[in-house]
């Protein structure tokens, strides 16, 4: 199984000290969110996967960090929360005094057909499901949405197309109803900007 391009740069705020997630193969995991600003004046809170291992050690709230990783995905099983989670596993954390970024770069396998559908103001928005192949007969499975031209064109592919696109991670707030209850969930997609012909990753500086 080819590794595909799964690259992601975050520059924003630790808002909550690290707290373990698990253990894998002896290494502790740690989960922290980190708020992203948007242009709009918005933030994306993002949850960020920390191996104790990595040697700039644990950030703590309120620190401006770059992150640079790769997104990964799991299904929860157990039946509290999202079924898909959706996180960024970090390769390095450095403090930053840069504008606030967040890049991603994914090329990977369109795994189910694009969705066209239409604002209530008639803008065009697609919804389509990404496999980006990992090393071990792994893969992640990552939501990605598309507006407006880059939608049509996304609405054009079809199931097993590969595609190279850029963007960015997002995070957004839904009620979901349980019975006679309501709880308040977030969901994580990545926000489509652009695609990428095959072969044109940017150089810079993802």
């Amino acid at each position: 199984m080819e590794q595909k391009e799964n690259r992601v740069v975050l520059r924003g705020t630790v808002t909550e000290i690290p707290a373990f997630s698990h253990r894998v193969h002896g290494i502790e995991f740690y989960r922290f969110p980190l708020a992203v600003p948007r242009l709009s004046g918005r933030e994306d809170l993002l949850n960020i996967l920390l191996p104790h291992s990595l040697e700039e050690g644990f950030p703590k709230p309120g620190d401006y960090v770059e992150v640079t990783g790769q997104i990964r995905s799991f299904n929860n099983r157990t039946g509290v929360g999202n079924r898909l989670v959706i996180t960024v596993l970090a390769r390095s954390i450095l403090p930053t005094q840069e504008e606030p970024c967040n890049q991603v770069l994914l090329g990977g396998t369109l795994c189910k057909p694009p969705v066209l559908r239409r604002t209530p103001l008639g803008r065009d928005i697609c919804d389509l499901l990404l496999a980006v192949n990992r090393k071990y007969r792994r893969a992640d499975y990552l939501p990605c949405i598309a507006w407006g031209s880059v939608a049509l064109a996304c609405s054009r592919l079809e199931t097993g197309d590969s595609l190279l696109l850029e963007g960015r991670l997002q995070s957004r707030t839904y009620w979901k109803t349980l019975g006679e209850t309501t709880q308040e969930r977030t969901a994580y997609e990545i926000s489509i900007s652009s695609l990428l012909p095959p072969g044109d990753e940017p150089e810079e500086p993802l």
